[in-house]
């Protein structure tokens, strides 16, 4: 996929804030360390999310070969791993995979194949499914589409992913983010409607469908699971 100006410049956003900013915030909140409320409901919302995605997938994932596309510290990657896929796991942030390598038990590792950068590469090759846990929540709805759409073409069954819901709570975060300047901030999650992803996706040339499966409201986490079926 050719990035456009938005899809790479928002890459760079994120890449900056997870391998520069966020590193040790990402370990921390991944682990079982404790941690304030309001990141204990991150990882609580983050936990049960994981496990609607999964439920997802068939139980026995042996001769699978699936894309963990934003593995962050490798959490995923591991019970896909446990279920018998061969896993792709890729983050835009070295750091981060670094560390899910660290965390990975040994066993499991001839399963997993890490590596960091764009989780649209085409030099991945092709897959029975695709995750993206909170890793497509940032990108405008063309961007989002046009991913979908390019994932397609290399995907046989699915491709499960998560994208903040466009509600009166999140939709005013999302207005009062455009206040303050961009300097030290996260990058900003971009509230969807489901209908207008499966729009721009359907412009794109994909045929498949996009469903919502569930979404999950956990304290500070509010996030919504898409399936596209090809």
């Amino acid at each position: 996929m050719v990035g456009t100006p938005t899809y790479d410049a928002t890459r760079n956003r994120v890449e900056a804030y997870f391998d520069r900013t966020a590193t040790k915030t990402w370990e921390r909140l991944t682990s079982d360390a404790p941690v304030s409320g309001i990141r204990q409901t991150v990882r609580e919302g983050r936990d049960r999310m994981r496990d609607i995605m999964l439920s997802r997938l068939p139980e026995d994932l042996t001769g699978r070969r699936i894309l963990d596309a934003g593995c962050g510290t490798g959490a995923m990657s591991e019970i896909l791993a446990r279920r018998g896929a061969d896993v792709v796991a890729i983050d835009i942030s070295p750091q981060l995979v670094e560390i899910a390598e660290k965390r990975m038990p040994e066993a499991l590792a001839p399963r997993i194949t890490f590596t960091s950068g764009d989780m649209l590469s085409e030099t991945l090759g092709a897959f029975d499914h695709v995750v993206a846990m909170d890793s497509m929540i940032y990108y405008q709805a063309p961007d989002l589409g046009r991913a979908l759409a390019t994932l397609s073409e290399r995907v046989d069954h699915s491709i499960i992913f998560t994208v903040a819901p466009r509600t009166p709570f999140l939709m005013a975060f999302f207005a009062m983010g455009k206040l303050f300047p961009r300097s030290d901030r996260s990058p900003t999650m971009i509230p969807h409607v489901p209908a207008r992803i499966a729009q721009e996706t359907f412009q794109k040339g994909a045929l498949g469908t996009l469903s919502e499966v569930e979404r999950v409201s956990r304290g500070f986490y509010i996030s919504t699971c898409l399936e596209y079926r090809a």
